[in-house]
């Protein structure tokens, strides 16, 4: 008997703490957070009633043992009912309060693709330790990355894309051991990449373009074997891609494209049957293209338009097993265009504005 109310007991314990209602001061944490902003069109911050913000507040989760918020995830853009019901995206005016970081057990913070959430990024943001997932990408934040941002070493994802965020990329970054997806794209940040970037080392993509930022690539990135999607695009990088880059077995897609970066393109580059996605263009890049192509070269994208490449478009294209879109066009290429596959699939502007070209599409020699 006595055993039964025992069991029984902890059965009503579990039903209690299932129901635990979110703290007071999370609640107040909450309601000042919803304060700072303005979202006119959907009303959803009008379910952010009651004493229980565990319960039926939108875009709120909760741990179901201790009450405590773990989640704030409040995006503009999404397959939510209510967006398609409307037919429209998010629209929210406001900043982002400090009073956020009163929810101790945050692992998960979005306020993204709203368009017009404004101010800084509140610098408490570094002392929520639980935090796995920080996504602000696609509103009108400025000011600069908090310096101590790599105190959030549980973060596995980093967005704060499409804004309007300055200054450097603080060199703490590389302390993000558990970092897998950064994207920083679109913003006004200037400086060089940390020279120790490769030890974001569960790292798989790095989106960086759009940018201000200067020096060249770190070697340090050669050593982040799980990175498969590297895009620095659009910024102002110069030197050289080092022969180790070539040699990453995971990366997939390369894009350096809008850069003035210099020098000839290490053959292990374009022989890397990994690389699918690889852009160039509009560098200062010379030399002669590697013939290095075989077939294993599988490119759903190999673009080298608007550099300075010379000599005659490598043969061994012919054996690549796909080729998708090619781009070969404003260099200084001489020469037969080979024949065959991909060759025949390939319009003129894909060979256009070179020194002496010839051949199918191009004029006959």
């Amino acid at each position: 008997m006595a055993s039964s109310f025992f069991f029984l007991t902890l059965l009503l314990l579990a039903a209690i703490s299932a129901v635990t209602p979110c703290p007071p001061s999370e609640r107040a944490a909450l309601l000042s957070f919803k304060a700072a902003l303005t979202e006119p069109y959907f009303g959803f911050f009008n379910t952010w009633t009651g004493t229980d913000c565990c319960r039926h507040w939108y875009g709120i989760a909760c741990d179901p043992t201790t009450g405590q918020v773990t989640d704030v995830n409040l995006r503009g853009e999404s397959q939510d009912p209510m967006f398609l019901k409307y037919g429209r995206s998010g629209y929210m005016t406001g900043k982002i309060s400090p009073e956020i970081c009163s929810l101790s057990n945050l692992t998960s913070l979005v306020v993204a693709d709203w368009k017009a959430v404004s101010g800084e990024i509140p610098t408490c943001i570094t002392s929520l330790a639980s935090l796995r997932i920080l996504d602000l990408a696609g509103n009108r934040i400025t000011g600069k990355i908090p310096t101590d941002i790599g105190n959030l070493w549980n973060l596995a994802v980093l967005s704060l894309a499409d804004n309007a965020i300055s200054g450097e990329i603080p060199t703490s970054i590389v302390n993000l051991a558990r970092l897998m997806h950064l994207d920083l794209s679109n913003n006004q940040l200037i400086g060089e990449l940390p020279y120790d970037f490769g030890k974001l080392v569960m790292l798989s993509r790095a989106l960086l373009s759009g940018n201000q930022l200067t020096g060249s690539i770190p070697k340090s990135v050669s050593q982040m074997n799980r990175l498969a999607d590297l895009d620095v695009s659009s910024n102002r990088l110069t030197g050289l891609i080092s022969v180790e880059l070539g040699k990453m077995k995971v990366l997939s897609t390369l894009k350096l494209d809008g850069n003035s970066m210099t020098g000839p393109v290490p053959s292990t580059l374009l022989s890397n049957t990994g690389m699918g996605i690889l852009n160039l263009s509009r560098n200062g890049f010379s030399g002669t293209i590697p013939d290095v192509f075989g077939a294993g070269s599988y490119f759903m994208v190999l673009d080298l338009s608007f550099n300075n490449f010379s000599g005659r478009i490598p043969g061994s294209l012919s054996a690549s097993k796909f080729m998708g879109h090619l781009d070969l066009s404003n260099n200084h290429l001489c020469g037969t265009i080979p024949i065959g596959s991909p060759f025949d699939h390939i319009d003129a502007a894909s060979f256009s504005n070179n020194d002496c070209l010839c051949g199918n599409p191009l004029k006959t020699c």
